[in-house]
C-alpha cells in the first residue's frame, strides 16, 4: 500500500487548498469576508441628491424671499399711486375743462375705468407676493413655482410701471433674480426636503 496511489481506498486523502475567510477560519484585515446566504440587496438610491436634506434655508432661497418681499413692497407703492391718482380724479378732470361735454366725459371715465384696473392688479400682485413671501419657510415645491411664475408675470406689471420713478425697472431687475435664485438647486432642494 503506497500513499502515493490515488485509488487507493486506505490511502492519504489529496490535500486541498485551504476555503479562505469563512466559517471556523479568522478573520484577516484588509480582506473582505464573503458572505453566505442572502445575496445583498441593491443600494437604495436616497432623495435629495443622496440623502442630503438641509436644515437651514439656503443663503440663495433667502435673497430670493428678501427680493420677494421687495417686489410686494413696490407693488403697495404703485397700488398707492394709482389710489392718490384716482383720488385727484375728479378734480383734474375738472381743472382740465372735461365737464361739461358728454363725449369728453365718457373718455374720461374710462381712464378713470383703466387706473381702477391697475389699482387692483397692484394690490392683488402686492397680496400674492406676502401670502409667498410667508410660506417660504415652510412650503413646499409648489411655492418655488409659484414664486417663478409670480416673478415673471412681476416682470410684465414692471414694463408697464417704469413711469413711475423708475420703480418698474427696479421690478424687472428684481424679478429676474427671483426668477434666477429660486430655480436654482440649492433652493429646489429646500423646498423639496422631508418635513417632520
Amino acid at each position: 500500500m503506497s500513499f502515493g496511489d490515488p485509488n487507493n481506498p486506505y490511502g492519504q486523502p489529496p490535500q486541498q487548498p485551504p476555503a479562505g475567510p469563512g466559517y471556523g477560519y479568522p478573520q484577516q484585515p484588509g480582506v473582505p469576508q464573503q458572505g453566505y446566504g442572502y445575496p445583498a440587496a441593491p443600494p437604495v438610491s436616497q432623495p435629495y441628491g443622496g440623502g442630503y436634506a438641509p436644515t437651514q434655508m439656503p443663503g440663495l432661497t433667502r435673497a430670493a424671499q428678501i427680493l420677494l418681499a421687495v417686489i410686494a413692497v413696490a407693488h403697495v407703492i404703485i397700488a398707492a399711486a394709482y389710489g392718490k391718482a384716482l383720488a385727484d380724479w375728479d378734480e383734474t378732470m375738472l381743472e382740465a375743462g372735461i365737464t361739461g361735454d358728454a363725449e369728453a366725459e365718457r373718455y374720461a371715465d374710462l381712464g378713470k375705468g383703466v387706473v381702477v384696473f391697475f389699482l387692483g392688479l397692484a394690490a392683488v400682485f402686492a397680496i400674492l407676493g406676502l401670502v409667498l413671501l410667508l410660506q417660504y419657510a415652510k412650503g413646499g415645491n409648489g411655492v418655488r413655482v409659484c414664486s417663478i411664475v409670480y416673478a415673471s408675470f412681476a416682470i410684465v406689471s414692471g414694463i408697464f410701471s417704469l413711469a413711475l420713478y423708475g420703480l418698474g425697472l427696479v421690478i424687472m431687475i428684481v424679478s429676474i433674480l427671483v426668477i434666477v435664485f429660486a430655480a436654482k438647486r440649492t433652493s429646489a432642494e429646500w423646498f423639496r426636503r422631508p418635513r417632520y
